[in-house]
């Protein structure tokens, strides 16, 4: 495999040479003039340097060293270029560097930095590298087709090349509407679900960038505006990708939906990904939830985006139990842009567009809405007609229904520098790196009233905006999204929702066209936001489990997902919700997705689509409606109902009053044999709980085991709402359940 994988990533090979192109961190200080350290030493070209051999050329390099360097019996020159600079690496100090500084020809020297191999990022940020661990194991999502419902595809794109990919499995039934050259061993089907007989091409970008995130083969170079500049992968690279085109500019249809579904059920697909929704309805009226029963019933994984209405409660869609409902989080990484204030106060903001020539120096500061308007406050189109703002930064609050551009050309046009763009107090701490029309960086609310509160303060206030372009490794991430869709569940409160949450803030994948006007990039990816991002790296993720573990059922692989999330950030702390407290499992359902830990949780929470039946019964649905999700006759007065909660899932999601409620569920081993689980228990605050037996005990794989657990509530209950936890641990395994409690 690890060869196969070669075949695939020549890119990311060769990336290992010219990352250092790419992003930079700084190197340690040096300590002390005396300490050797490698320096990048640039040199003014030779008058005969075309005409010098390579070891002329070195041998001229070598003279740029004091005698002391040259007599010492280690090598000092690493490296000799002859084509990107002129000059050489070399291991030298500090003093060495001055005695170079000296010599005609003598440019400049620098320690050199530290540099990674960097890719759109998402895959490293969970946990996937090359040739080793779970995206080896998993063959990269080998033999796998994963079906998207959204805006077309640009299937020349570099991210659909079927370089190294295998041929399309046996079990491929579906249709190409592009040429017949067009779709290769990696988009191997098309269709066009909006207007019959026109090829399903991208106009809008959105199913192109899903699609390459969940998929997508790699593609070195990939950049926007010349940020995050690396080797671009999908999460599953050897997966196979279907589009099914059903949204244009005016939306998605329900009935383009559901034909979509029904087509890509038929064709043979493994994973469907759908980062489209609409309001809370009951699951009868719901073409999703209708559409994607049916695909699990055929054994089809389906992941769908929970919506971008957050941080409001109960703001979520896509709700029904059978279908993987995805938040939004952040990753490590930011396009940063610092805004430094005259009293020396920074901020950190953020901001796709990095003029590399803008001042140094400090220019006038003024609040767009000092003059009390709101619609001034906002930056509206012609509200700062008569605020004078030119040559100056100004400060603009997010919000009025009008967007970055909109703002910012409202700055441009008043003669205004840059704009500092805050956030409004639901979006909190969580900026976005977006494009802007000028120079310009996006703050959170507390920085921005930080700023405010500077202004109020001094009769000239000053700032300049610092552009630093790509940082990684914020301890911080991921943190929940401000705009992710948030529990509980209108449709069906007894399923805990969302059920994970995963990367959808400022990804970086493919593009129909040129997205930025940079005279030396011109690059076809995109920077965007949303559970829309977020919901191809759980589809991705989901096929590199349907790979690694081809005889899981959906509710199996969704299982694995949901009782391996991680809880915590980069730095060990709880997960934050945009203002930064602590998230909720409303916010985040189980937590973050761990693709590796998921690979092999030990024990599963299985569900068979007939186990549906009694839930939905439950639900107080009538036979008819059942009828229409589940296609069969049922009959609920038959005494199969159930009470929401006691289905089989792997999250627990209960009303409590003064009486006690009990649920069962059952586990399937899918570790090793021989295991032996012990329960552990964080109780929700106020909530006495109990679970019986207290150990689980396997002697084979696949093997079943039921517990009960009984809630009842206690004189320690305050509030609406408390929270917790039921993990089963084992020597190797820990498979976590969050508890939401709603106190009635």
């Amino acid at each position: 495999m690890q060869n196969k994988m070669c075949n695939l990533l020549p890119e990311m090979v060769s990336l290992f040479l010219l990352s250092f192109a790419f992003k930079i961190s700084s190197s340690l200080a040096t300590k002390g003039e005396g300490k050797l350290q490698t320096y990048i030493v640039f040199l003014e070209k030779p008058e005969r340097a075309v005409l010098m051999r390579p070891k002329e050329l070195d041998r001229w390099y070598q003279t740029f060293l004091p005698a002391s360097a040259l007599k010492s019996n280690q090598p000092h020159i690493l490296y000799s270029y002859r084509n990107v600079i002129v000059g050489f690496a070399a291991k030298i100090t500090a003093q060495e560097v001055k005695f170079m500084e000296r010599k005609k020809g003598f440019v400049s020297a620098r320690p050199e930095k530290m540099f990674s191999l960097h890719t759109t990022h998402t895959p490293s940020f969970l946990g996937l590298q090359p040739n080793i661990g779970f995206w080896n194991y998993s063959k990269y999502g080998k033999g796998v087709i994963i079906g998207l419902l959204d805006t077309g595809i640009t299937p020349d794109h570099s991210s659909f090349s079927d370089k190294g990919m295998p041929s399309p499995p046996v079990k491929w039934k579906g249709k190409c509407e592009f040429s017949e050259t067009t779709c290769n061993r990696k988009l191997i089907g098309a269709r066009n679900f909006i207007s019959a007989g026109v090829p399903p091409y991208d106009e809008i970008g959105h199913g192109t960038h899903t699609a390459s995130t969940a998929a997508g083969s790699p593609v070195q170079g990939a950049n926007f505006y010349g940020q995050a500049n690396g080797t671009a992968v999908g999460i599953a690279p050897l997966a196979h990708l279907a589009m099914y085109k059903v949204c244009s500019e005016a939306g998605c249809g329900e009935a383009e939906i559901l034909a979509a579904m029904d087509s890509a059920v038929d064709d043979g697909v493994d994973v469907l990904s759908l980062s489209l929704g609409g309001s809370p309805l009951p699951f009868y009226n719901d073409g999703i939830a209708i559409g994607a029963f049916r695909a699990i019933q055929k054994g089809t994984f389906v992941s769908c985006s929970a919506g971008n209405s957050g941080p409001d409660e109960s703001s979520l869609s896509n709700e029904a139990p059978w279908i993987a409902t995805v938040g939004a989080s952040t990753v490590d990484r930011e396009i940063r842009a610092t805004v430094l204030l005259g009293n020396n106060s920074t901020f950190d903001g953020q901001s796709l567009f990095q003029p590399e020539d803008f001042p140094s120096f400090f220019f006038p500061l003024v609040y767009a809405g000092a003059n009390g308007d709101e619609l001034s406050a906002f930056c509206a189109p012609g509200s700062l007609r008569n605020v004078d703002i030119k040559g100056k930064i100004v400060l603009c609050e997010r919000g009025g229904e009008i967007d970055r551009i909109g703002k910012g050309e409202e700055v441009l046009d008043g003669g205004g520098v840059a704009m500092i763009l805050m956030n409004d107090e639901l979006s909190g701490y969580v900026t976005s790196a977006d494009a802007h029309v000028l120079p310009a960086s996006h703050v959170s609310y507390m920085d921005g009233l930080a700023i405010k509160s500077y202004l109020d303060s001094i009769a000239s206030p000053i700032a300049t905006i610092k552009f630093e372009g790509t940082v990684t490794g914020l301890l911080d991430a991921p943190k929940v999204a401000s705009f992710s869709s948030r529990g509980p569940s209108l449709a069906s409160p007894g399923i805990l929702k969302p059920d994970i949450i995963g990367p959808g803030v400022s990804i970086l994948a493919a593009w129909p066209i040129s997205a930025d006007d940079g005279p030396n990039t011109k690059s076809t990816f995109n920077m965007i936001s949303g559970t829309s991002m977020s919901c191809p790296h759980i589809s991705g993720v989901a096929a590199l489990l349907k790979s690694a573990h081809p005889d899981w059922s959906p509710a199996a692989i969704k299982s694995a997902i949901i009782t391996t999330a991680r809880l915590s950030n980069m730095e060990g702390k709880p997960i934050s919700d945009q203002q930064l407290v602590p998230a909720n499992v409303f916010d985040i359902g189980a937590g973050h997705v761990n693709p590796s830990e998921a690979n092999n949780p030990g024990l599963v929470y299985d569900i068979q689509p007939e186990d549906y039946i009694p839930y939905l019964c439950g639900l107080g649905y009538s036979d008819k409606e059942i009828k229409i999700i589940v296609q069969r006759t049922v009959k609920c007065s038959n005494g199969s109902s159930i009470p929401e909660a006691q289905l089989n899932y792997p999250s627990f999601s209960i009303k409590l009053a003064s009486d006690l409620r009990k649920y069962t569920r059952t586990v399937t081993n899918v570790g090793l044999s021989g295991s032996s689980f012990t329960h552990e228990i964080i109780a929700p605050r106020g909530v006495n709980v109990e679970v019986t037996p207290t150990t689980l005990v396997f002697n084979a794989v696949n093997q079943k085991a039921t517990y009960s657990v009984t809630f009842s509530k206690n004189e320690d209950a305050t509030g609406s709402f408390a929270q917790g936890y039921l993990t089963w641990k084992s020597d190797l395994y820990s498979v976590r359940s969050p508890i939401a409690v709603i106190f009635e």
